[in-house]
């Protein structure tokens, strides 16, 4: 029962080391994400992130291992935020060092539709992406005029006014989850994995785009208030 509570030469009393322990490196990453100064989690990038990760490592070891001494963490957290603050200075003088440590802002979707080459080489479901229109009121894709990837993860929409929205590709999931079987003349659908509007003339084709083959009627809703 000691050695699943605790361990096999491990001393109870040790538990009051590892309070001790864990409330120094509390302070040591309070303190030192308070000289990063840095923002929320939600818009850290990757290179912020990586960072992050380096000091919970370095952080959690000493605070329950009792051969982990926590002046060689300390030294880890030293080192880390050194290396922060020069990548920062760099990103802030030379356009490339930015651009390797932080990326760049991805458009997405383009006059009603996605940029397709752009979107396969990102690492987003359609369902996130449409998620994240969604919460910014739109409904279909016709309503967009431009949208980018953030560096943070976060998705940048700018809304063409209500006299400009275009037919497009209906993004709500009681729609988009079926794609049309029939087709009907006259009318406009849209690829279910571009966004690309065509007329179809009774019957179904590959889209010219991407390649897929499953359609939507288009929608001419304007946007969600």
């Amino acid at each position: 029962m000691k050695r699943l509570l605790i361990g096999e030469d491990i001393p109870y009393v040790f538990l009051v080391e590892v309070i001790l322990r864990t409330t120094i490196m509390f302070f040591i990453v309070l303190f030192v994400l308070r000289l990063s100064g840095k923002r929320g989690i939600k818009q850290l990038s990757v290179f912020e992130l990586a960072i992050i990760i380096s000091l919970g490592s370095a952080a959690g070891d000493p605070m329950f291992y009792e051969d982990v001494a926590i002046l060689p963490a300390i030294l880890v957290f030293v080192v880390v935020i050194s290396l922060y603050k020069l990548i920062t200075y760099l990103t802030g003088r030379f356009e490339k060092v930015e651009k390797f440590v932080e990326g760049k802002p991805i458009k997405l979707i383009e006059s009603g539709k996605i940029v397709y080459k752009a979107f396969r080489k990102e690492s987003l479901a359609y369902d996130e992406l449409f998620s994240q229109l969604r919460q910014q009121h739109v409904s279909q894709l016709g309503q967009v005029k431009f949208a980018y990837l953030e560096t943070s993860g976060d998705l940048s929409v700018f809304c063409f006014p209500d006299e400009d929205v275009m037919p497009g590709l209906p993004i709500l999931p009681d729609v988009y989850a079926f794609p049309c079987k029939d087709f009907r003349i006259g009318f406009n659908y849209c690829c279910t994995h571009c966004g690309e509007l065509k007329h179809l003339g009774g019957k179904g084709a590959s889209c010219e785009i991407c390649g897929e083959n499953e359609w939507l009627l288009a929608s001419e809703e304007r946007r969600l208030k």
